[in-house]
């Protein structure tokens, strides 16, 4: 049931595991690797050219759907999937649907806290996070999570409709020489009820462009990576990490409902700008 779906995850951070914001550690990393990896409870919407998306949460008026897709990308090694996911003046070359990221500040060698503003499909407003994001590089495998907090200094704007992140992240699984697994799991609240269809082109359309665009971007990296700053991966050598400290008690929960919630219910998929159709 919906009221299931949106319950606490046993061990994971921030919003769904009370006031304190907290650096996830190495148990709320397995449960994110266990949560992945099951199929219990998930229900299978498309599965397609090595691409697979599985949702939690059926009900019409459930807002805070769990999206979980996999893709499988061959000549892709982990870890250069993992340095794409992490470098943020690579991801301009390729998430098209982002609007701004940054670096705020960082909060340990393996934790930092980030802003992402994202372009929705016209009619609906666009979304921005504040998050605090943690990764686990472990063995030939590798994750990325995180979850929204309160920034004194990143307010909600009036641009945007401040999302909240219950728990999102990426699980990178070597797979033979040279290449990888990749899930990307996400339990957002997009601040509104959102109409039936935009739930279903998520789980149709915008999951599996998006993980093929993190395939396709991968394959490019290296060579891109050799022109720019070829040495500098501060996600793996913390000493080149610039970034202004953050304490942990200059940060707060995001809690849902302290945020503007507005009622998208009513515009209908044909207002869809063309571009948005492109599965």
């Amino acid at each position: 049931s919906c009221a299931l779906d949106c319950s606490p995850v046993p061990g994971m951070p921030g919003p769904v595991g009370g006031e304190m914001v907290y650096i996830p550690d190495d148990s709320d990393f397995s449960s994110f690797r266990d949560q992945c990896e099951s199929l219990e409870g998930w229900h299978c919407r498309y599965n397609k050219a090595g691409v697979t998306v599985w949702s939690q949460g059926q009900e019409e008026n459930c807002t805070v759907q769990k999206i979980k897709t996999r893709i499988s990308c061959k000549d892709v090694p982990a870890e250069t999937l993992y340095d794409v996911l992490h470098d943020t003046h690579y991801r301009k070359k390729w998430d098209s649907n982002m609007i701004e990221t940054y670096d705020i500040g960082r909060l340990t060698v393996n934790a930092d806290v980030g802003y992402y503003s994202w372009k929705c499909p016209s009619p609906l407003k666009n979304r921005d996070f504040v998050t605090l994001r943690s990764w686990l590089p472990l063995g030939n495998d590798y994750m990325i999570i995180n979850y929204s907090v309160k920034h004194p200094k990143y307010p909600p704007r009036k641009d945007f409709v401040r999302a909240v992140s219950l728990q999102t992240g990426y699980l990178i699984k070597a797979n033979g020489a040279g290449a990888c697994v990749l899930y990307y799991l996400t339990q957002v609240d997009p601040r509104g009820s959102l109409p039936k269809w935009v739930v279903n082109r998520v789980s149709q359309f915008v999951a599996p462009k998006a993980m093929k665009k993190i395939y396709k971007a991968g394959l490019k990296y290296p060579e891109w990576k050799r022109k720019h700053d070829p040495g500098y991966k501060p996600w793996v050598y913390p000493e080149q990490n610039t970034l202004p400290s953050v304490s942990l008690t200059e940060l707060s929960v995001q809690h849902a409902d302290s945020l503007e919630n507005i009622d998208e219910t009513g515009l209908s998929e044909d207002h869809l700008s063309t571009s948005d159709h492109e599965a």
